[in-house]
């Protein structure tokens, strides 16, 4: 492989927001498979080649091979694991990103990791054992449409940096959005949520608690139903009773009391 780009270490580039064509229904996705484990990629291939609309073109075992494949192949998604012998997948990840979208599959799970995996171009991060078989088809066909998919130990090390960037900011200046579906976002765990102490003081629910904590990270209704499976009626409707308890009355004012940003404030104090 050429020498490795320099990569700036600002806050996350996160993800693009064009959403890619929609891949003609009679074209299986293409998949490459790049895990060091003989017996995961085995399994990863066998169960994805046993959907009809999927099929996966090559496996490699380590970053190396993973970009000679993607550049012979032309996949549509490449699944990358993190930790392999020779070039791991995040030395890989640069080569890798401008060939394909890359959709890390792997058992790592530390914060950075996921966060440097975001900041290098990866379209989503899964971790083993936290989605079905049916939840990885479904993350590969939206890859290949642009849509991300992050599984709850992904998410929450993504809703953490959130927070922390968000720790100093003005509250009075509007958060900006991310104009993308966070999957798994519904499903954290309760360690990377505010306390239910936190919640008690509020008056919220453990619904509103979630809800409030999606908007404390920047998405909009729209993407707080996705992540959800609720309506946006029914979003709305969690809103209008947290800004009531919150005694707020926008958005940025609500996320200020929460993260515990506003003037006057402790963590989770309003």
């Amino acid at each position: 492989m050429p020498n490795a780009p320099q990569h700036p270490t600002p806050s996350i580039a996160l993800f693009p927001t064009a959403l890619a064509p929609v891949p003609d229904p009679a074209t299986p996705v293409r998949i490459v498979v790049a895990d060091d484990n003989p017996v995961v990629r085995a399994g990863l291939t066998a169960l994805l080649s046993g959907h009809d609309d999927i099929t996966v073109v090559a496996e490699a075992a380590d970053g190396r091979e993973a970009y000679e494949a993607a550049s012979r192949h032309r996949p549509d998604v490449v699944l990358l694991d993190v930790r392999m012998p020779g070039v791991d997948g995040l030395s890989a990840l640069p080569y890798l990103v401008p060939i394909a979208p890359v959709l890390m599959l792997t058992y790592s799970g530390e914060p950075e990791t996921v966060q440097e995996a975001l900041r290098r171009g990866a379209d989503g991060y899964l971790v083993h054992g936290e989605f079905t078989a049916d939840q990885l088809a479904s993350a590969v066909r939206d890859t290949v449409q642009g849509r991300t998919h992050l599984t709850p130990t992904a998410a929450g090390a993504l809703l953490t940096h959130l927070r922390d960037a968000n720790a100093h900011v003005n509250p009075h200046v509007p958060l900006p959005a991310l104009r993308i579906p966070l999957k798994g976002l519904s499903q954290l765990q309760p360690s990377m949520r505010q306390s239910s102490s936190d919640r008690s003081r509020f008056q919220l629910s453990a619904r509103e608690a979630e809800i409030m904590d999606l908007i404390a990270s920047g998405m909009t209704n729209q993407q707080i139903a996705a992540a959800c499976f609720i309506s946006e009626k029914t979003v709305k409707n969690h809103i209008n009773r947290i800004f009531a308890k919150l005694h707020s009355t926008s958005r940025s004012e609500a996320a200020a009391k929460w993260l515990g940003t506003a003037p006057g404030s402790g963590r989770g104090v309003g």
